[in-house]
């Protein structure tokens, strides 16, 4: 058998061959590279729209839990001034609980109501404080 006498016969006999090519070939070889990088921006994607959901469902949860405690603070104020019959800290939980939080701190001074509202978005809890009460007289 005659060794190949094409031009680059010495060449090719020198490289060493991994899966039936050359090794500078298989390393150069960019077939499916783009495929491999539609994928990994598809991914990409995909996980910034996973991260704006969630972040947007936490907003909304946060607004959702402010509002609650105004309505729960303005209750127990309307309550603590004799408005509403009741007690302030009952009137308010109804409330907070009305508007898909729950009540966790209540402090009355007076006709001055503090209420902190909380409620989780995941594993993360949110929180939410409000006072009301008559106008300063400042």
């Amino acid at each position: 058998m005659r060794p190949s006498r094409g031009r680059n016969a010495k060449w090719r006999a020198a490289r060493p061959l991994v899966a039936g090519r050359s090794v500078a070939t298989w390393l150069g070889d960019t077939r499916g590279a783009g495929s491999v990088t539609v994928v990994g921006i598809a991914a990409a994607i995909a996980l910034a729209a996973v991260l704006v959901i969630a972040v947007g469902g936490a907003l909304v949860v946060r607004q959702r839990v402010a509002g609650a405690a105004d309505a729960a603070a303005l209750a127990a104020a309307d309550t603590a001034s004799g408005r509403l019959p009741g007690v302030p800290c009952v009137a308010a939980a109804e409330v907070a609980a009305a508007n898909g939080a729950e009540l966790d701190g209540c402090l009355v001074e007076g006709l001055v109501v503090t209420v902190r509202a909380a409620a989780v978005v995941g594993a993360l809890p949110v929180t939410a404080t409000a006072t009301a009460g008559p106008p300063s007289e400042e």
